[in-house]
């Protein structure tokens, strides 16, 4: 459908005077028929990725997860937002904490019952300027919000975010990578359509959907110079999320890690590199550490024997990432290969970079597949000085604002709170994942997701998502777990991983009792299974 025709299927004034009740019975329509359709979604999701490394390697469960799982928790936080209001008792902020300089930090994660046992100890955090406010949902003016696709995920959380957080009428524009899984989402979402909430163009309809007149905002995610070329071409307000090179701080310990601790952390942090292939904007790239950090070679061999042998291969399927390993690969002809699986699946091998300059081209680019870079900065091995030094450099000399990993043992973080307290206040980045990883403040409702504000650069993008509870004035917000936690992302066995992604996905499409305790039950298998690659 062309842009200009989906537009006048539209009835934005309808839309945002409909009741709660009428928008909980399409939210449970929807629900179901995201059930019906799981398997068509992950199969198309599976197939265009498949297509592209000419392998069939993207299993149904990891394809499912990426689809349903990613809408279906969003869908679902909205239900409990929804009937919270209506029994006159609104979700709000557990706790607010007075931080100085009029900001707050607001704690608003985990909410229901449900939230709390897949949490496990995490924690979400808002950091908010000015006294706390909440926006109620259904006090956004009538508009239409034009959503373009991500071509790295088909599933369009934005979409939702703006038809049932921000009282929007929504026109979506697919990612041509994902033309097939949204033809998928049409029938899912058809119940939107046929009240004029929702309408869809086709995936070449970018610029005319961009151009139409009257638009309340542009939702886009996709590369910086996309999102430049949109704000240059529009007066429409845009909020655009567009990546950048995010790091790891790793605070050398008041004690030495254990061989457990170490190989856990290494575990946690190549999963996290790997999955879809290295396409995932929260990924964090450069590990920074300090060079005089004792462990720091063990610390770096567990990332070798992590990435080699202990997580599954994925394929890089994200098109143009051979040819961003092969830029990187020709500035550091001394990184490392490394090649899970013996090399059996395509487009797998990794890039390793130890040591790289500070202000050099792996300090200045995104990599968007698995390359991963080490910058060891010349700072003692005391977390307290190494925290601050890390924090100006990547404030400084990264690029970019998305979001930022810091791992810090228990016992460190005991003895030296202000000094976490600090970095965290300091740091300019969108999303702060504190022993956990950036890409769960993504997936998670309650919190933000888009770039800091660094003098206006368009670098990770403008403006952010989330928020369901309405916040204004969200500045970052930031995820804490343990150190080493059951709740922490390990991609160690490829089977069970896999049931456990089903499982899941089928939890937040029905989020039921029942289908939490299969999705905990999934876990706790994985967790016991041996390796099975």
């Amino acid at each position: 459908m062309h842009a200009t025709n989906a537009l006048e299927t539209l009835k934005p004034e309808a839309w945002a005077a409909t009741s709660l009740e009428k928008r909980l019975k399409l939210l449970d329509q929807i629900q179901r028929n995201m059930a019906q359709y799981a398997d068509q979604l992950a199969e198309a999701d599976g197939t265009m990725k498949d297509g592209l490394v000419e392998q069939h390697v993207f299993s149904a469960g990891l394809n499912l997860n990426s689809t349903v799982g990613l809408i279906g928790g969003t869908i679902a936080a909205t239900v409990d937002l929804y009937q919270s209001i209506l029994r006159g008792k609104p979700l709000t902020a557990k706790q607010i904490t007075a931080v100085g300089d009029g900001t707050y930090d607001v704690e608003v994660y985990p909410q229901t019952r449900k939230d709390g046992m897949t949490a496990g100890r995490q924690r979400g955090h808002l950091r908010v300027k000015g006294e706390p406010r909440q926006v109620d949902p259904r006090e956004g003016a009538p508009g239409v919000i034009a959503v373009l696709g991500a071509g790295n995920y088909s599933a369009s959380t934005e979409t939702v975010k703006a038809l049932f957080w921000d009282n929007k009428a929504v026109i979506h524009k697919p990612h041509p990578l994902n033309a097939a899984s949204d033809a998928v989402w049409q029938k899912v979402f058809a119940p939107l359509v046929e009240i004029g909430a929702l309408a869809y163009c086709d995936a070449d309809q970018g610029s005319q959907l961009t151009q139409l007149p009257g638009l309340t905002a542009i939702y886009f995610t996709g590369s910086a110079a996309s999102a430049q070329a949109i704000m240059a071409a529009t007066d429409t307000p845009v909020v655009a999320e567009c990546g950048g090179n995010n790091p790891c701080i790793v605070v050398p310990g008041d004690r030495p890690w254990t061989d457990k601790e170490i190989v856990h952390q290494a575990q946690q942090y190549v999963s996290l590199a790997k999955i879809n292939g290295g396409a995932v904007c929260g990924r964090a790239q450069t590990l920074v550490t300090s060079k005089h950090w004792p462990q720091r070679e063990q610390f770096l061999d567990a990332i070798r024997k992590a990435f080699v042998e202990e997580t599954p291969a994925i394929s890089s399927y994200y098109p143009g990432s051979g040819a961003a390993k092969e830029r990187f690969a020709a500035q550091y002809p001394d990184a490392e290969v490394l090649v899970p699986e013996h090399g059996r699946q395509a487009a797998s091998d990794g890039l390793l970079i130890v040591g790289a300059e500070p202000d050099g081209f792996a300090a200045a680019n995104e990599a968007f597949c698995q390359v991963i870079a080490e910058i060891a900065l010349d700072a003692p091995a005391d977390a307290e000085e190494f925290l601050a030094q890390a924090v100006t450099y990547c404030n400084n000399r990264l690029l970019g604002s998305l979001a930022c990993m810091i791992v810090i043992d228990e016992d460190t973080k005991k003895a030296h709170q202000a000094a976490l307290d600090t970095a965290i206040d300091d740091l300019r980045y969108g999303a702060i994942a504190v022993n956990t990883i950036p890409a769960l403040l993504f997936t998670n409702p309650y919190l933000i997701w888009g770039g800091a504000d660094r003098d206006g650069e368009v670098v990770s993008g403008h403006g952010n998502f989330g928020n369901l509870l309405g916040y204004a004035n969200v500045q970052k917000a930031v995820l804490y777990d343990q150190f080493v936690s059951m709740t922490h992302f390990l991609y160690t066995k490829k089977a069970p991983f896999d049931r456990l992604m089903a499982a899941n996905a089928r939890y937040t499409t029905r989020p039921t009792w029942l289908n939490l305790t299969r999705m905990i039950g999934s876990a706790t298998r994985a967790n016991m299974a041996r390796k099975d690659f």
